[in-house]
């Protein structure tokens, strides 16, 4: 997924920025309240994280002008504040989620995965593409019956290629899903990118299920376009 932290504090940003990294997230970072609705309005993220107490905009302002600009990005609120009714001003205010300082990462990252299950809710818990096997709940993915083991971001792309199954996927669509504002657009990290996937699900004598659409993307599935 790719995500948008707003939050002053460097430290937390940091540490929350190396975590979901690490987990195959792409992260980018605001640390002030105009900043992050800038963001946010004019790059497609699968979910917001916001803190409240913001310098320039505060989370509220930022949350209510997402939302009057027809915005429907899925929003984490995360705050400091406790008391009962700045969480219901926050979910009034079109928060789809709500998580109190100081948390768990581990937290952090359940609800952030449940708010992007939400995006791709259609899209059923096992996935079959010929021999390969998909199971999003487990995270794990066979092919002939054989466990492949996957980086965080290589099993990103595959679930977001298999979620597209049969439709070319654009190399801008690659990147603006998996990767964040310090990739460059015309670098060919999303051809390495497919390239490394294409070699984790490569077995002997098996069919190649990436099939390369030239000028336009990649596709997945088991017979080529």
């Amino acid at each position: 997924m790719r995500i948008l932290l707003v939050e002053d504090s460097k430290r937390l940003t940091g540490a929350l920025r190396s975590g979901l990294r690490k987990l195959g997230h792409a992260v980018d970072i605001a640390a002030d309240g105009e900043t992050g609705l800038s963001y946010a309005l004019h790059n497609p993220y699968d979910v917001v994280v916001l803190d409240i107490m913001l310098p320039r905009l505060d989370g509220f302002t930022v949350l209510r002008r997402l939302r009057e600009s027809g915005s429907n990005v899925y929003v984490l609120v995360l705050t400091a504040k406790d008391a009962v009714d700045d969480r219901v001003f926050g979910l009034r205010q079109g928060a789809d989620d709500y998580l109190v300082k100081p948390f768990a990462f581990a937290e952090l990252v359940a609800r952030i995965e449940a708010l992007g299950r939400r995006r791709v809710e259609t899209t059923p818990p096992l996935m079959r593409i010929g021999d390969l096997e998909i199971d999003t709940a487990a995270r794990r993915v066979k092919r002939a019956g054989q466990v492949l083991r996957m980086t965080p971001r290589e099993y990103s792309l595959l679930v977001f290629l298999a979620s597209r199954k049969g439709q070319v996927v654009s190399r801008i669509e690659i990147e603006d899903h998996l990767y964040d504002e310090r990739t460059f657009p015309e670098s060919n990290v999303v051809q390495s990118a497919i390239s490394l996937l294409r070699s984790r699900l490569a077995l002997p004598g098996a069919a190649p299920l990436i099939h390369t659409c030239w000028g336009r993307g990649y596709m997945l599935d088991e017979e080529p376009p």
